[in-house]
């Protein structure tokens, strides 16, 4: 099979879909839907997310410097989708979706109580490139539901049902299950 060359664009797929949250000053949390987001290295566990400086969870990520990757399940496809297509500028997002905010062990944001797999992370650098601003956080603690362990102590994927990003679809680990901005019809 022949390949086609076409402009340099964002190709990579699958992305992890995850749902970062985030505190204002006073400790009022929010949550942005990423799919920008991966391990960047092992010792010590570091991970990217990329967000625009237009967003209203960038602001607060920056100046706080501390963020909750929270891994969503397929089961949160829809609630996931509106923490990604409005602003918690303007509306309370966990009021909105019903998700439910638990307190984290070393950060301020919270953990989802929903998502299957949390991790904590503390801004170790910042890196701006084009249109976004890479944060990469050191994990300082995980946490994941015991319903989704392995008897070793890992993650059975199966039932943790994590989902991705591809080209403004959300796939589970098997087929399509909605696609961006769903929520709003």
């Amino acid at each position: 099979m022949a390949k086609i060359e076409i402009k340099p664009e964002p190709a990579l797929f699958p992305l992890p879909v995850v749902l970062v949250t985030c505190v204002d000053k006073a400790g009022k949390p929010n949550i942005i839907t990423l799919a920008w987001a991966g391990m960047v290295c092992s010792e010590p566990p570091t991970l990217s997310i990329s967000i625009r400086p237009q967003r209203y969870s960038y602001g607060l990520i920056k100046e706080s410097g501390e963020f909750v990757v929270n891994i969503p399940s397929s089961d949160i496809m829809r609630q996931t989708d509106i923490c990604g297509t409005v602003s918690g500028k303007d509306k309370d997002k966990f009021a909105l979706t019903k998700l439910t905010p638990e307190k984290a062990k070393t950060v301020r944001p919270p953990l989802i109580k929903e998502c299957p797999v949390s991790l904590e992370c503390k801004v170790k650098q910042t890196l701006t490139l084009g249109t976004h601003e890479v944060f990469m956080g050191e994990i300082v603690a995980v946490h994941i539901d015991e319903s989704v362990m392995t008897p070793s102590g890992g993650i059975d994927y199966t039932k943790a049902k994590p989902f991705t990003f591809n080209r403004s679809e959300y796939w589970s680990l098997k087929e399509k299950i909605g696609f961006y901005g769903c929520t709003r019809k």
